[in-house]
């Protein structure tokens, strides 16, 4: 472990806060940022001082200083003003900090990056090359861009302004100085590089092919678990969404989508209201992975909550998006968002806590949906299709997670010494 991790999480809660605005003048944060943060954490130093609460940071003291301010980002702006306005987010932040030793910008755009004056073009030419040439998505291509500037940023922090002083001791320290992250990051960062290295040499601006100088990172596919709920906390987060407020209505529509039918975070964010045949029952989409078309029952207990939804709570309006946000601007989802506060929200207000650190994000749902239609002994071809693997090999994935949850039981069973029958 980073032993800068498991130095914040032993931290108290007054250096806690100080550590983490330190880690905002590090990245730069304006001023007004700065103060911003500083008053909500400063509210929340006084709620932990007045309960006594001198320990490390827990998320049921967030939780609970949330509700004592009758805080819910999910309201219209209007109800949340002042430093009530970017609180959530503040003690997320804090959060973070205290979980991994550290945090970054969410969104940090290529233009807020130095790059130097004479790569930038090459940058526009590379943005242009995936579009015109490689086919990528769009949600692909800013990914690319966003990395790249941030390599392209971390060699003018070396003073490397020009192509031809990049040199292999460069490639090699900015693979180090991604060291904290985890290692499947790491791989697809290191690979965004070697892409755009491997261009640079081909568009003649490299005189030599560095891609081969970068550092190998090794994440064979499928060598992680897919990480799955509990039958029980599964149904415990169900059953503790608030199907009386808009937000749970909405919530618990998406939470389904997912858990039920495993539908991918990114095609439930994008699910419009023509892919849904109320007379046929179906879904029917094109995944945003794979491009292939899939078609899914509308089951009753998907279709009522769907109903309930757009009924009840989804207003009127030109976008066809099933889902939209309920602060105002009313709009969908971006297509970065991946819903982690939505199920982080109900499953922290249900109190659920795993036997061991796991993934609990929207795609664990999709994993556990998988698990559980495997150990119903239903066919790993059919487990295919209603996941809408292009490959038998991406399923064979949930054996192992089957395999696995039995080895836990097992474990957790008691030995029981032999006895001498008499």
């Amino acid at each position: 472990m980073n032993p800068n991790i498991s130095k914040a999480r032993e931290l108290s809660l007054d250096k806690l806060v100080y550590g983490a605005l330190s880690q905002l003048q590090v990245l730069q944060y304006n001023p007004r940022s700065i103060r911003r943060y500083q008053t909500v954490w400063r509210k929340f130093l006084v709620y932990a001082q007045q309960r006594n609460h001198k320990r490390k940071l827990q998320k049921h003291l967030i939780i609970d200083f949330l509700a004592h301010h009758e805080i819910d980002p999910q309201l219209p702006v209007e109800v949340n003003k002042g430093w009530k306005l970017h609180a959530e987010f503040a003690l997320t932040l804090l959060w973070r900090y205290a979980r991994d030793g550290y945090f970054e910008r969410d969104k940090q755009y290529v233009k807020r990056l130095n790059v130097p004056a004479a790569m930038q073009k090459s940058l526009q030419d590379f943005k242009t090359h995936c579009e015109e040439e490689c086919y990528l998505r769009p949600i692909t291509i800013v990914q690319y861009m966003r990395e790249v500037g941030a390599f392209l940023d971390f060699l003018s922090k070396r003073n490397v302004t020009r192509f031809s002083q990049i040199s292999p001791e460069d490639l090699s320290d900015f693979v180090y100085s991604l060291s904290h992250y985890r290692r499947k990051t790491v791989a697809s960062r290191v690979s965004i590089a070697r892409i755009y290295l491997q261009f640079l040499f081909y568009t003649g601006k490299l005189s030599r092919d560095l891609s081969d100088c970068l550092p190998g990172v090794n994440f064979p596919e499928h060598a992680s678990i897919p990480s799955v709920w509990d039958k029980e906390l599964l149904a415990q987060l169900l059953e503790k969404v608030d199907r009386r407020s808009p937000r749970g209505k909405r919530d618990y529509a998406l939470l389904l989508l997912a858990a039920r039918l495993g539908l991918r975070t990114t095609d439930i964010r994008k699910l419009t209201l023509d892919q849904i045949d109320w007379a046929a029952e179906t879904i029917t989409i094109n995944q945003s992975k794979s491009g292939m078309p899939l078609q899914l029952p509308l089951t009753d207990e998907v279709g009522s909550a769907l109903i309930d939804y757009l009924k009840h709570v989804r207003p009127a309006t030109h976008y066809r998006e099933v889902f939209l946000k309920l602060q105002p601007p009313i709009k969908p989802f971006a297509d970065t968002n991946k819903l982690y506060t939505i199920i982080s929200h109900w499953r922290d207000l249900a109190g659920i806590r795993f036997r061991s650190p796991q993934k609990n994000g929207f795609h664990s749902l999709r994993h556990t949906l998988a698990t559980e239609l495997l150990e119903d002994n239903v066919p790993f071809s059919l487990i295919a299709d209603i996941l809408g693997h292009a490959s038998m090999s991406s399923t064979m994935i949930y054996a192992k997670a089957s395999v696995e949850s039995l080895r836990e039981v097992a474990l957790r069973i008691p030995e029981v010494e032999n006895v001498e029958q008499v």
